[in-house]
């Protein structure tokens, strides 16, 4: 009687036709089972920009309770059951191996303190963009944008004109140079984890990546020669005079390799091994690399100087805040990603009709727009994730059969991560940093003129030759 009378206080609206089985079925769940997963992407877009300080000491609550709004009805529908089988999935299959591996990075990278100041002139900032932009792939895009955003700041904290140098950063550091590889942006790394290659990515990534790449550095040189050229009234003294760069810590550089090695690893070693939890099969080349992956953090956290990571201002708030988001997202994501598996059988049968062809095919350019459009006033990561599993959900499908596919989603979810600055955890970091040292940057709406002006029109042409 308890559970049905529990049973009974969940909207009717809510679970149209549910079934009572420990296995969800996606056709019979109603779009208001998506609300806290929607809640959650909502909070993270306007809540930063309309009450910072709140969201700022309560992230982590607003997360839980939308969580909760989601957990309580699904026991009382499902059993705990299979809410154990779902969480254990979400926690071992998702979480777990993507908040390690940014553990890692954000550790390992935190551990490299790059000391020094140099003029900013156009060349010089160009060569550090597309440093970064190299870097991205390989400690990712948070590590990357994390050292080099104080040493391009130094090098231009006498310019009344910078705040484009941050745009650009944001742009090529922060977003386009991480779609290497699957350490470089986290929507990527998602796709490894359910499967797709690692060399897939490298191989058909590389040619968007340049492609997007280039001619960013080519427009940022111009726009900062020209503004260079205007800057008629410099500090009369540099308050940071130029001196060499020197990059200390710099054996964490090895440790990014074993954490390239590690992933590596678990993407070729398949040994059979593993073990039955509720909801997911745990192969034993997962628990090592994460074992690995927590090992190398830890070598970097006894190794590295603590001056060193003070000089970086090191701290745990960014790498906690997107714990506690990630953790949120990716349980309340789980309804979603079964209402888009049901296909036309579904609640969002009008969203799998406008990426699908007459013939059944996905329409590739619809799959790009449709997924660059919310990774940009959302969140990159999990639309990544919303997409991948509307074509398909399975990875070799998706490489062998649907690889233009699969290449639109990764492109635009990678790119248009840029186009605000919520498309991308580090952009808000970057953009903070750049406040703290006295740039004036954009506004929400400043930021996104700039994106509308300079990424759109490199993303049609990309949509246009690679689609």
């Amino acid at each position: 009687m308890p559970v049905l009378r529990a049973r009974l206080l969940i909207p009717l609206l809510l679970l149209p036709g549910l079934a009572q089985a420990a296995e969800v079925d996606g056709a019979s769940l109603g779009l208001l089972w998506a609300l806290p997963f929607a809640g959650i992407l909502l909070s993270i877009a306007l809540l930063p920009i309309i009450a910072g300080d709140f969201w700022h000491h309560h992230f982590g609550k607003i997360t839980a309770g939308w969580t909760l709004l989601f957990l309580a009805p699904f026991i009382a529908s499902f059993g705990p059951h299979a809410t154990l089988a779902m969480g254990m999935h979400v926690l071992f299959a998702e979480y777990l191996p993507f908040i390690v591996l940014l553990l890692a990075l954000f550790t390992i990278s935190g551990g490299i303190l790059v000391q020094g100041n140099l003029h900013g002139s156009a060349w010089l900032n160009t060569r550090l963009l597309a440093l970064g932009t190299l870097l991205a792939s390989v400690m990712g895009t948070t590590g990357a944008a994390m050292l080099l955003i104080r040493p391009l700041l130094r090098a231009n904290d006498n310019r009344r004109h910078n705040a484009h140098v941050v745009v650009f950063f944001i742009f090529l550091v922060a977003n386009v140079g991480g779609g290497l590889t699957p350490l470089g942006d986290p929507p990527l790394f998602l796709g490894f984890l359910k499967g797709v290659d690692f060399f897939w990515t490298l191989k058909h990534m590389a040619l968007p990546v340049l492609a997007m790449a280039l001619p960013l550095l080519a427009i940022f040189y111009v726009i900062d020669r020209y503004l260079f050229s205007r800057e008629d009234e410099l500090a009369p003294a540099d308050p940071t005079p130029d001196t060499p760069l020197y990059v200390h810590g710099q054996f964490n550089f090895l440790l990014l390799a074993g954490v390239v090695g590690a992933v590596l690893l678990s993407g070729v070693w398949k040994p059979g091994i593993g073990f039955e939890l509720p909801g997911i099969r745990v192969e034993l080349q997962n628990l090592v690399r994460d074992g690995l992956l927590l090992a190398l953090a830890g070598l970097s956290l006894w190794l590295t100087p603590g001056w060193a990571r003070k000089g970086n201002e090191f701290n745990w708030g960014p790498i906690v805040e997107v714990a506690k988001l990630f953790a949120g997202i990716f349980i309340t994501l789980t309804p979603l990603i079964a209402i888009l598996r049901a296909g036309r059988d579904g609640h969002l049968a009008a969203v799998v009709a406008a990426v699908t062809g007459a013939d059944g095919q996905p329409l590739d350019t619809m799959y790009f727009w449709m997924t660059g459009v919310l990774s940009s006033f959302l969140d990159n990561a999990p639309t990544y994730l919303v997409f991948f599993n509307l074509a398909s959900g399975d990875a070799q499908v998706m490489m062998e059969r649907l690889p233009q596919t699969l290449l639109a989603i990764s492109m635009s979810s990678v790119f248009m991560g840029a186009m605000t600055y919520v498309g991308n955890a580090p952009n808000f970091m970057v953009k903070a940093i750049a406040e703290q040292r006295g740039v004036k940057m954009p506004s929400f709406f400043g930021y996104l003129l700039w994106s509308c002006a300079v990424l759109l029109p490199l993303l049609a042409v990309l949509q246009w030759v690679m689609l």
